[in-house]
């Protein structure tokens, strides 16, 4: 492990299956769902009966429970579980004493304040303009999550704001590990945090025909792979890593969980939605974090997909991790248990590639039936997989082309 090398040395998440990340990755072991019918959120609306999809993946602990009440009410839901996933994974990596000029945030959001938006908007509408909250900008503003994390930790060698859709948490560990790389900073609190379940963003979603319509079946209604796959289930939730500089960490006798040890961000320039069907640019960014890595492609065994549950995008990439890596990688899709977290995706999908390598295990996907025809390759789904991983990609594509590949090591 050279001095340059960016290290993980704390983890923090708040998710449909648990308050931290211990109950994250001992819910996806038990191959556990966080799905279920939402009727308590969409019940208030005259139109809730016309909305195609009444089910979704809250998080399991309210983080404005967790915080104190009077912090709480001055921000947003997404910008409540940043600070939640933050504190715990400041606290994880022991508190790091750390010059406010070597500490920079990064932490990404794909929609940010939108619960604050709609809601100050039905204010506006009902009361008028004088009793709109004087905090409704810094509270829907997607800058706002790393902005509260920031000030909770005095950092001030900038706070970054992915705004890349489905790809934002990832591609923020990305844009932390290049800060840490160019040296313009020694720690980064790095991930990504979201919380868009409201009738506005379900029925977009459903009209852009995404959503997986199984009310009946919440559980089973997230089915990466599966030949009746129909649409993915938006969840929420966030997931932060802190990342040091690894002489940094080693100096102060830091506790090291693994190395984020590559990185590709690609663009397809395709489609405002669709992926391109040639699957170039997922390859390009695969590559391109084995590369950074100083790594083969046989080097990787694990890849912790995308895989939303979409028709079209969980063979496309299958297809496209075969091509950059081969026939002897295992996957696996926690989008299954979990749902759709969006702007966080890649990062607490990220932090379960870490916990895969460094517990040689692979969490099931759930509620794979039937695997396509097409996904050649082997999908995890009997179970937790027990295999020593030297190296696993963790993948996260988004709406307007967006690529980001991760790479974790030991």
């Amino acid at each position: 492990m050279s001095a340059s090398d960016v290290v993980v040395t704390g983890l923090g998440a708040t998710t449909p299956l648990g308050g931290d990340v211990e109950s994250l990755w001992q819910g996806m072991l038990a191959g556990r769902s966080g799905v279920r019918r939402i009727d308590d959120l969409v019940s208030s609306f005259a139109y809730a009966d016309d909305l195609p999809t009444k089910i979704a993946a809250p998080m399991a602990v309210s983080p404005d429970g967790v915080l104190p009440r009077v912090q709480a009410r001055r921000m947003d839901r997404c910008q409540q579980a940043a600070l939640v996933a933050a504190r715990q994974a400041w606290a994880d990596a022991g508190s790091p004493e750390v010059d406010p000029i070597r500490l920079a945030v990064v932490i990404g959001t794909g929609i940010g304040g939108v619960n604050t938006l709609l809601g100050q908007d039905d204010l506006l509408e009902e009361k008028g303009p004088y009793r709109i909250s004087p905090l409704t900008v810094p509270m829907l503003m997607p800058n706002g999550p790393a902005a509260w994390v920031s000030l909770e930790y005095g950092a001030r060698a900038g706070v970054y704001t992915p705004v890349s859709a489905c790809a934002s948490g990832a591609e923020a560990l990305a844009l932390a590990a290049r800060l840490i790389r160019a040296g313009e900073a020694d720690v980064v609190i790095a991930g990504g945090a979201e919380a868009a379940i409201a009738p506005l963003t379900i029925a977009g979603f459903a009209q852009a025909r995404t959503l997986s319509k199984r009310n009946d079946d919440p559980e089973g209604a997230s089915r990466p792979f599966d030949v009746d796959r129909d649409g993915f289930v938006l969840g929420e939730g966030a997931g932060i890593m802190i990342l040091e500089r690894a002489d940094f960490a080693a100096g102060r006798g830091a506790r090291v969980l693994g190395r984020l040890a590559g990185y590709g961000i690609t663009s397809d320039a395709h489609h405002i939605t669709g992926p391109d069907p040639t699957g170039a640019g997922q390859i390009r960014a695969i590559r391109t974090a084995v590369s950074v890595a100083g790594l083969e492609p046989r080097d990787v065994g694990h890849v912790n997909c995308h895989a939303t549950s979409t028709v079209v995008g969980d063979v496309g990439e299958a297809v496209a991790i075969q091509e950059a890596l081969g026939d002897d990688v295992v996957l696996t899709a926690p989008k299954s248990s979990i749902g759709h977290l969006v702007g966080a995706a890649g990062a607490v999908e990220g932090i379960l590639t870490l916990l895969s390598v460094t517990n040689g295990v692979i969490p099931p996907t759930i509620n794979l039936d039937r695997k396509a025809s097409e996904v050649r390759l082997d999908v995890a789904s009997d179970g937790p997989r027990k295999q020593r991983l030297d190296a696993a990609i963790c993948n996260s594509f988004g709406f307007g082309g967006q690529n980001v590949s991760l790479l974790f090591t030991n």
